[in-house]
């Protein structure tokens, strides 16, 4: 799923930006290069869209070889002025976030979730057993861990 997001410039613009997330394969069908072809379609479709940028929180052991790059390089950063390991940033348009400027990453209000509301409603379905998975526990790691 991809969300409109936006880049805004510490010296004043806007650029339109896209995030996607989660991306996931059924256990079943991990391994064949489903999850590769996804992110090389959609990224394809979203530069065709004229959009200048993809900015993820992922994996970027995963998301690297996908031409992903530390949000650091582009000068790209949250809200807060945070470089989240976990902050990758794809650049559709060549050279267009360079220049030594910064952005201010701004992600779609999609992501605003009221905890309660999403509580309630993941009430309404049969319980399942809670797990932990390792991946988790990474991706908690580069979501909580900075570049300086």
């Amino acid at each position: 799923m991809y969300t409109k997001s936006r880049l805004t410039g510490d010296g004043g613009g806007e650029l339109p930006a896209l995030t996607f997330g989660p991306l996931s394969v059924r256990p079943a069908f991990q391994h064949r290069g489903i999850g590769r072809r996804l992110v090389e379609e959609s990224l394809a479709r979203a530069a065709g869209m004229g959009y200048a940028a993809v900015v993820i929180f992922g994996n970027p052991g995963y998301y690297v070889a996908h031409g992903f790059k530390c949000c650091k390089k582009f000068g790209v950063h949250t809200p807060d002025g945070r470089n989240p390991c976990a902050l990758l940033v794809k650049e559709l348009k060549a050279g267009l976030l360079g220049g030594g400027r910064g952005w201010t990453f701004r992600e779609s209000p999609a992501y605003d979730i009221d905890p309660a509301a999403a509580e309630k409603f993941d009430a309404s379905f049969p319980p399942l057993k809670k797990e932990r998975r390792p991946s988790q526990e990474a991706f908690f790691i580069f979501s909580h861990s900075v570049v300086q």
